[in-house]
C-alpha cells in the first residue's frame, strides 16, 4: 500500500508540474483563475451536498458507498465536460469541436452506472459464497 501512495503521490506531482508548465505560457490569467474559481464554488455548492445527500435518500446499507462513488464520479465528468456541452449549437468551423461532445458525455456516464451495477453485484455474489464464520 505504501508503494502505491507513493507512486500515486509522484504521479500526481509531476502532472501538477506540467499544469504549471502550461499556466506558465498563458498570458492573461483571469480566465484561468474565474474557471478554477466556478469550479470550485460549482464543487462546493452543487456536486458535492448532492452527492452526499442522495447517497443516503438513494440506497441503503452496503450499497451507499458504490453509489457515492458512482455519483462522485459523473458529477466530475459532467464538470470537466460542461465546456463543450453548453457551448451553442453548430458552428461555422466544423473542425473546432467535430465529436458528439453530449452523446459522448452520456455514454460515459452509462460507463459508470454499468461499472457500478457490476462490481456491486460482484460484491453481492462474493459474499454469498462467503461460507458463515
Amino acid at each position: 500500500m505504501r508503494v502505491t501512495r507513493l507512486l500515486a503521490g509522484a504521479a500526481g506531482a509531476a502532472l501538477m508540474g506540467v499544469g504549471v508548465s502550461l499556466l506558465l505560457d498563458v498570458r492573461d490569467l483571469t480566465d484561468v483563475v474565474v474557471w478554477l474559481g466556478g469550479a470550485v464554488v460549482l464543487h462546493d455548492v452543487l456536486i458535492a451536498p448532492a452527492v452526499l445527500l442522495a447517497g443516503p435518500v438513494l440506497v441503503r446499507g452496503a450499497l451507499r458507498g458504490p453509489v457515492r462513488a458512482a455519483l462522485i464520479v459523473a458529477g466530475s465528468l459532467t464538470v470537466v465536460a460542461l465546456p463543450v456541452l453548453l457551448r451553442p449549437g453548430p458552428r461555422a468551423n466544423s473542425s473546432v469541436l467535430p465529436l458528439d461532445y453530449p452523446r459522448n458525455w452520456l455514454v460515459a456516464l452509462a460507463a459508470v452506472a454499468a461499472v457500478t451495477a457490476l462490481s456491486t453485484a460482484a460484491r453481492r455474489r462474493a459474499r454469498r459464497r462467503r461460507p458463515p464464520s
